[in-house]
Protein backbone atom coordinates (compact mmCIF):
# COMPACT_ATOMS: atom_id res chain seq x y z
CA UNK A 1 0.00 0.00 0.00
CA UNK A 2 1.51 3.57 -1.34
CA UNK A 3 1.30 6.12 1.20
CA UNK A 4 1.35 10.09 -0.11
CA UNK A 5 2.36 13.51 1.31
CA UNK A 6 1.80 16.96 -0.18
CA UNK A 7 4.10 19.84 -0.23
CA UNK A 8 3.28 23.85 -0.62
CA UNK A 9 6.35 23.99 -3.49
CA UNK A 10 9.43 22.30 -4.79
CA UNK A 11 11.62 23.50 -1.84
CA UNK A 12 9.22 21.92 0.89
CA UNK A 13 9.04 18.71 -0.96
CA UNK A 14 12.55 18.33 -1.53
CA UNK A 15 13.68 19.44 2.40
CA UNK A 16 10.76 16.69 3.42
CA UNK A 17 12.61 13.75 1.11
CA UNK A 18 16.03 15.22 2.66
CA UNK A 19 14.75 14.44 6.10
CA UNK A 20 12.91 11.17 5.01
CA UNK A 21 16.59 10.20 4.12
CA UNK A 22 18.52 10.70 7.12
CA UNK A 23 15.75 9.59 9.43
CA UNK A 24 15.90 6.32 7.15
CA UNK A 25 19.23 5.99 7.08
CA UNK A 26 19.59 6.95 11.06
CA UNK A 27 17.04 4.06 11.41
CA UNK A 28 18.71 1.70 10.00
CA UNK A 29 22.16 1.94 10.81
CA UNK A 30 21.27 1.87 14.92
CA UNK A 31 18.78 -1.31 14.01
CA UNK A 32 21.40 -3.34 11.78
CA UNK A 33 24.85 -1.52 11.99
CA UNK A 34 24.76 -0.20 8.55
CA UNK A 35 22.68 0.99 5.55
CA UNK A 36 22.39 0.99 2.25
CA UNK A 37 20.88 3.64 0.01
CA UNK A 38 19.83 3.89 -3.49
CA UNK A 39 19.96 7.19 -5.30
CA UNK A 40 18.60 8.73 -7.98
CA UNK A 41 19.27 11.65 -10.42
CA UNK A 42 17.45 14.52 -11.80
CA UNK A 43 16.78 18.20 -10.21
CA UNK A 44 14.89 16.52 -6.92
CA UNK A 45 16.97 13.94 -6.43
CA UNK A 46 20.37 16.06 -6.87
CA UNK A 47 18.78 19.00 -4.40
CA UNK A 48 17.73 16.64 -1.83
CA UNK A 49 21.68 15.26 -1.71
CA UNK A 50 22.74 18.82 -1.15
CA UNK A 51 20.40 19.25 1.71
CA UNK A 52 21.69 16.29 3.42
CA UNK A 53 25.12 17.33 2.96
CA UNK A 54 23.98 20.62 4.81
CA UNK A 55 22.27 18.83 7.48
CA UNK A 56 23.27 15.32 7.80
CA UNK A 57 21.69 14.13 10.87
CA UNK A 58 23.75 11.48 12.88
CA UNK A 59 24.32 9.43 9.68
CA UNK A 60 27.93 7.63 10.17
CA UNK A 61 29.07 7.68 6.62
CA UNK A 62 31.19 5.31 7.08
CA UNK A 63 29.06 2.56 7.52
CA UNK A 64 26.85 3.56 4.35
CA UNK A 65 26.35 1.78 0.75
CA UNK A 66 25.49 3.55 -1.90
CA UNK A 67 24.17 2.46 -4.91
CA UNK A 68 22.19 4.07 -8.11
CA UNK A 69 18.98 3.22 -9.58
CA UNK A 70 19.98 3.61 -13.02
CA UNK A 71 22.71 5.86 -14.99
CA UNK A 72 23.33 7.10 -18.18
CA UNK A 73 25.66 5.15 -20.13
CA UNK A 74 27.89 7.73 -20.95
CA UNK A 75 31.77 8.50 -20.46
CA UNK A 76 32.71 9.11 -16.58
CA UNK A 77 33.02 12.77 -16.91
CA UNK A 78 30.11 13.79 -18.48
CA UNK A 79 27.89 16.14 -16.20
CA UNK A 80 24.44 13.90 -17.29
CA UNK A 81 25.70 11.16 -15.45
CA UNK A 82 24.05 10.29 -12.27
CA UNK A 83 27.28 9.28 -10.02
CA UNK A 84 28.88 12.81 -10.93
CA UNK A 85 26.20 14.72 -9.71
CA UNK A 86 25.68 12.34 -6.54
CA UNK A 87 29.54 13.10 -5.88
CA UNK A 88 29.41 16.83 -6.67
CA UNK A 89 26.33 17.29 -4.29
CA UNK A 90 27.04 14.99 -1.48
CA UNK A 91 29.32 12.11 -1.53
CA UNK A 92 32.96 14.04 -1.75
CA UNK A 93 32.20 16.26 1.01
CA UNK A 94 31.31 13.34 3.32
CA UNK A 95 33.62 10.29 4.53
CA UNK A 96 32.02 7.73 2.67
CA UNK A 97 34.30 4.45 1.95
CA UNK A 98 35.09 4.35 -1.44
CA UNK A 99 34.75 0.70 -1.57
CA UNK A 100 30.99 1.04 -0.38
CA UNK A 101 30.04 3.10 -3.54
CA UNK A 102 29.17 1.64 -6.45
CA UNK A 103 28.22 3.09 -9.34
CA UNK A 104 27.73 2.02 -12.96
CA UNK A 105 30.51 1.32 -15.26
CA UNK A 106 31.18 4.45 -17.85
CA UNK A 107 30.96 3.71 -21.24
CA UNK A 108 34.76 4.46 -21.82
CA UNK A 109 35.65 2.49 -18.62
CA UNK A 110 36.33 -1.54 -18.03
CA UNK A 111 32.88 -2.70 -19.12
CA UNK A 112 32.40 -0.62 -22.72
CA UNK A 113 29.71 -2.80 -23.50
CA UNK A 114 26.47 -1.36 -21.74
CA UNK A 115 24.82 -5.60 -21.03
CA UNK A 116 28.52 -6.16 -19.84
CA UNK A 117 28.21 -3.48 -17.47
CA UNK A 118 24.41 -3.88 -16.47
CA UNK A 119 26.00 -7.82 -15.76
CA UNK A 120 28.91 -6.15 -13.24
CA UNK A 121 26.67 -3.65 -11.74
CA UNK A 122 23.99 -7.09 -10.99
CA UNK A 123 26.92 -9.25 -9.55
CA UNK A 124 27.61 -5.82 -7.10
CA UNK A 125 23.63 -5.76 -6.17
CA UNK A 126 23.70 -9.44 -6.04
CA UNK A 127 26.65 -9.38 -3.57
CA UNK A 128 25.12 -6.69 -1.32
CA UNK A 129 21.56 -8.15 -1.08
CA UNK A 130 23.49 -11.33 0.10
CA UNK A 131 25.04 -9.99 2.37
CA UNK A 132 21.88 -7.44 3.87
CA UNK A 133 19.00 -9.17 2.71
CA UNK A 134 17.79 -5.74 1.27
CA UNK A 135 18.45 -2.36 0.38
CA UNK A 136 17.64 0.05 3.50
CA UNK A 137 16.08 3.20 0.84
CA UNK A 138 15.31 3.44 -2.85
CA UNK A 139 14.89 7.17 -3.98
CA UNK A 140 13.09 7.76 -7.31
CA UNK A 141 11.88 10.30 -9.37
CA UNK A 142 8.96 10.27 -11.96
CA UNK A 143 8.81 11.54 -14.87
CA UNK A 144 5.65 12.75 -17.32
CA UNK A 145 4.91 9.59 -18.53
CA UNK A 146 5.39 7.85 -15.30
CA UNK A 147 9.14 6.50 -16.19
CA UNK A 148 11.23 5.57 -13.14
CA UNK A 149 15.06 4.98 -13.21
CA UNK A 150 14.94 3.86 -16.73
CA UNK A 151 11.68 1.53 -16.93
CA UNK A 152 9.68 3.68 -19.66
CA UNK A 153 5.99 2.26 -20.47
CA UNK A 154 5.93 -0.07 -22.63
CA UNK A 155 9.30 -1.62 -23.11
CA UNK A 156 10.87 -4.64 -22.21
CA UNK A 157 12.80 -3.04 -19.33
CA UNK A 158 9.56 -2.16 -17.22
CA UNK A 159 8.26 -5.91 -18.03
CA UNK A 160 11.59 -7.19 -16.74
CA UNK A 161 10.43 -9.91 -14.14
CA UNK A 162 13.26 -11.81 -12.83
CA UNK A 163 16.55 -9.87 -13.46
CA UNK A 164 17.60 -6.99 -10.70
CA UNK A 165 19.59 -4.82 -13.51
CA UNK A 166 19.52 -4.38 -17.49
CA UNK A 167 20.68 -2.54 -19.86
CA UNK A 168 18.45 -0.56 -22.01
CA UNK A 169 19.93 0.36 -25.87
CA UNK A 170 16.51 2.28 -26.70
CA UNK A 171 15.51 4.70 -24.20
CA UNK A 172 12.57 7.04 -25.49
CA UNK A 173 14.53 10.24 -23.60
CA UNK A 174 18.09 10.81 -24.03
CA UNK A 175 20.50 9.17 -23.86
CA UNK A 176 19.21 5.89 -25.76
CA UNK A 177 21.89 3.92 -23.72
CA UNK A 178 21.48 3.10 -19.96
CA UNK A 179 21.44 0.36 -17.19
CA UNK A 180 19.05 0.15 -14.53
CA UNK A 181 17.71 -1.41 -11.23
CA UNK A 182 14.47 -3.22 -12.86
CA UNK A 183 11.17 -3.24 -10.62
CA UNK A 184 12.10 -6.48 -9.35
CA UNK A 185 15.56 -4.69 -8.31
CA UNK A 186 13.44 -1.88 -6.96
CA UNK A 187 11.52 -3.87 -4.32
CA UNK A 188 14.37 -5.35 -2.60
CA UNK A 189 14.74 -1.91 -0.87
CA UNK A 190 12.78 -2.00 2.37
CA UNK A 191 11.49 1.88 2.00
CA UNK A 192 11.00 3.05 -1.07
CA UNK A 193 10.55 7.25 -1.60
CA UNK A 194 9.21 8.30 -4.76
CA UNK A 195 9.95 12.23 -4.87
CA UNK A 196 7.73 13.93 -7.45
CA UNK A 197 7.11 18.05 -8.39
CA UNK A 198 5.68 20.16 -10.76
CA UNK A 199 2.36 20.29 -12.79
CA UNK A 200 4.00 17.64 -15.89
CA UNK A 201 3.59 15.01 -13.48
CA UNK A 202 0.42 15.20 -12.01
CA UNK A 203 -1.59 13.39 -14.39
CA UNK A 204 0.66 10.59 -14.23
CA UNK A 205 0.48 10.81 -10.52
CA UNK A 206 -3.19 10.68 -10.31
CA UNK A 207 -3.18 7.55 -12.50
CA UNK A 208 -0.33 6.11 -10.56
CA UNK A 209 -2.32 6.29 -7.46
CA UNK A 210 -5.63 5.17 -9.16
CA UNK A 211 -4.12 1.89 -9.60
CA UNK A 212 -2.55 2.13 -13.24
CA UNK A 213 -0.53 -1.02 -14.16
CA UNK A 214 3.50 -0.94 -13.99
CA UNK A 215 3.23 -1.50 -17.76
CA UNK A 216 1.63 1.31 -18.28
CA UNK A 217 2.47 3.72 -15.60
CA UNK A 218 6.03 2.03 -14.14
CA UNK A 219 6.01 4.35 -10.76
CA UNK A 220 3.07 1.88 -9.62
CA UNK A 221 5.32 -1.22 -9.10
CA UNK A 222 8.12 1.22 -7.62
CA UNK A 223 7.01 -0.83 -4.02
CA UNK A 224 9.53 -0.94 -0.73
CA UNK A 225 9.21 -4.41 1.31
CA UNK A 226 7.98 -1.93 4.09
CA UNK A 227 6.70 0.96 2.70
CA UNK A 228 6.04 3.05 -0.62
CA UNK A 229 5.67 7.25 0.08
CA UNK A 230 5.10 9.56 -2.45
CA UNK A 231 6.04 12.88 -2.03
CA UNK A 232 4.27 15.35 -3.92
CA UNK A 233 4.37 19.40 -4.27
CA UNK A 234 1.04 20.90 -4.63
CA UNK A 235 1.13 20.94 -8.27
CA UNK A 236 1.90 17.19 -8.68
CA UNK A 237 -0.83 16.29 -6.66
CA UNK A 238 -3.28 18.58 -8.42
CA UNK A 239 -5.25 15.66 -10.19
CA UNK A 240 -5.72 13.62 -7.03
CA UNK A 241 -9.43 13.17 -5.99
Amino acid sequence: MSDHEIFADTAALVAAAAARFVAVVEAAQAARGSASVVLTGGGTGIGLLELVRAQPGAIDWSRLDVFWGDERFVPAGDPERNELQARQALLDHVPVDPARVRAVAASDGEYPDPVEAAAEYSAAVHAHLAEHGAFDLHLLGMGGEGHVNSLFPHTDAVREAHELVVAVTDSPKPPPVRVTLTLPGVRRARHVVLVVGGAAKAEAVAAALDGAEPVDIPAVGALGSESTTWLLDQEAAARLS
